[in-house]
Formats: C-alpha cells, sequence, structure tokens
C-alpha cells in the first residue's frame, strides 16, 4: 500500500549525507535493517522511487532515513537534500532479508551501513552490543556516518578503513581476506554484509573461504 509522508526536519550528518525525518503514519510497522521504496511527490519524480532504509526504530514517532547523495547520478538522492520541511513524498510497504540474527560483525561500505544503524542502535539500547564489531569501509575519513555515535556505544568495537586517503590513527586500503583474518577473531559467528553488490560479493567469498558458514552471513540478496 502507498502512503504519503510529510518531510518533518532534514540534518546534515557529513558533507554528502543528511537525516530526514518524516511524519509515521498510523499503523506503520517494519523491522530494524527493513527498507522502503520512496518517490519525491512532485511533477517528474512520481515514477523514480528508490529504495532506502529505515534508520528509525519501529516504536519511535517519526520516520528517519539516513541517506547519502550522489550528485553525480542527477537522480532522487540528489533531489532530497533541495525539498522543505512540508515537502511529501511517497512510501511503499516495507521489505528487505538484513535483520538482527544476533551478535557478530557488521560489515559495510558507504551508505550499506544504513541497515546497520537501527539494528546496533537496538542492541544499544537494550545493553545488548556486546560482541558486535562494526567494520566500516569509506573513501576518506570524512565519508564516515555517524562516527561519533559508533564511538560512544560501549560495548562496540569499530574498525574504520579509508580506501581513498592515507591515515596514522584509521586502518588503510581494500578490506579482503588478508585484512579480515588479521582483524577478526573467529569465524564462527554471525557476518552481516552491506554495500555495493561487489563489495558484498567479495565479503562473503572472503569470509566463507576463511571457514564462516554460509548460513551465519547475513546480506540483502540471497546465496
Amino acid at each position: 500500500m502507498t502512503q504519503t509522508i510529510v518531510l518533518k526536519k532534514i540534518e546534515q550528518l557529513t558533507h554528502d549525507t543528511h537525516r530526514y525525518i518524516f511524519s509515521k503514519p498510523q499503523g506503520t510497522s517494519f523491522a530494524p535493517g527493513q527498507a522502503t521504496e520512496l518517490a519525491i511527490n512532485a511533477d517528474g519524480w512520481r515514477d523514480k522511487g528508490r529504495p532506502f532504509t529505515f534508520t528509525s526504530q519501529p516504536d519511535d514517532i517519526d520516520l528517519e532515513f539516513t541517506i547519502k547523495s550522489y550528485p553525480d547520478h542527477d537522480g532522487v538522492t540528489e533531489q532530497l537534500p533541495k525539498l522543505s520541511p512540508g515537502s511529501t513524498v511517497t512510501m511503499e510497504e516495507p521489505f528487505g532479508a538484513i535483520e538482527d540474527k544476533g551478535p557478530g560483525v557488521f560489515l559495510a561500505a558507504g551508505a550499506g551501513i544504513t541497515p546497520f544503524i537501527p539494528i546496533l542502535r537496538a542492541r544499544a539500547r537494550a545493553n545488548k552490543i556486546d560482541g558486535c564489531t562494526l567494520i566500516f569501509s569509506n573513501k576518506a575519513e570524512d565519508d564516515i556516518i555517524l562516527r561519533g555515535e559508533w564511538e560512544a556505544m560501549l560495548g562496540l568495537s569499530e574498525v574504520f578503513v579509508l580506501t581513498d586517503q592515507e591515515s596514522d590513527s584509521l586502518a588503510t586500503g581494500q578490506i579482503d581476506k588478508e585484512f579480515l583474518a588479521g582483524t577478526i577473531k573467529s569465524f564462527s559467528q554471525k557476518f552481516y554484509l552491506c554495500g555495493p553488490g561487489e563489495f558484498v560479493d567479495a565479503m562473503r567469498d572472503a569470509l566463507t573461504d576463511l571457514g564462516a558458514a554460509k548460513s551465519d552471513i547475513i546480506t540483502e540478496e540471497g546465496w
């Protein structure tokens, strides 16, 4: 069922990522990690729905989305920051295969962090963050979404990796099998993967090579 939601607030998180707060229709139900399709309710954009993850909790008063913009695409993510409070978008039924199946390692690249935002927040709120590790890959340090929040989560182990920038304090280079072998202590746990398709495929192959069970790898797409 298509519903219309009203933009209440936009907050800039990084140079190209914003937090959007929308009204929440009565009866809206979703699980942390799920997404929906949003379309801007304006001429020329109503048929250009794109998937975005809910980053609010199911019981929050409002809906929150954390969205990275890609101006070079000349698409929906470029238009969203131009909206003003009172603007409307349409929202479809929630969907998605990523859900909390227990503590583990969360491997994200760029905007792939979004399904993990509500999952890790829910765990932190319930004091169940112990045993969780976030390995988060970005091009540069100023691309790291919600870095302060991750660093403030007591019990969460976070590893930030920069692919296109040198750093004296953060890991640099590509996340590959060698990196995972040197960073992760046990491969007998849950692994959550989200990011570009090539990143997810590479992580999945590396993890299985290192002994992770296929049933312990949670991604948006099935095997």
